[in-house]
């Protein structure tokens, strides 16, 4: 008699399909591996050979992001201990978070980036490469908005 597991490892072995159940271990880490705030306006959607598609909860949301995805990328390898992402690419719909927020805050009000720099919003970025990389995109975002 042999053991489930054992045999399920088998079976996953011959069909080739550990690579993509590792793929997937995404989802579990996204919140912590991004933090907060992001969780509550970008969610992991599907994985296709290493390129990530991201759901945003705006057009704002996506042009932030698309400067920070190579970080991302590498946090989430990092973590995964593996090259699992090669890519992310953004799309804009509607995010559904329940557990960003463990307090029970809704989540439903995406954060949208102002003028003036939030430096609260920036505390709640846990990670210190993500928060320096988002804080330089304020900053570059406020000036812009100013200009125009």
């Amino acid at each position: 008699m042999e053991r489930l597991g054992e045999v399920l490892d088998q079976s996953l072995r011959r069909l080739d399909l550990a690579p993509q159940i590792e793929a997937y271990g995404i989802w579990p880490v996204w919140n912590e591996v991004v933090g907060k705030p992001i969780a509550r306006n970008a969610q992991p959607e599907k994985i296709r050979n290493g390129t990530l598609f991201v759901k945003v909860s705006s057009p704002v949301w996506m042009q932030q992001l698309q400067f920070m995805k190579e970080l991302i990328a590498e946090k989430i390898n990092q973590r995964m201990r593996a090259e699992v992402v090669r890519n992310i690419f953004f799309v804009v719909g509607t995010i559904t978070v329940t557990d960003a927020e463990p307090d029970g805050e809704l989540a439903d009000a995406p954060v949208e980036s102002d003028v003036k720099i939030d430096e609260q919003f920036l505390d709640s970025v846990e990670d210190p490469e993500l928060r320096e990389a988002f804080k330089k995109l304020l900053r570059s975002y406020a000036r812009r908005k100013k200009k125009l």
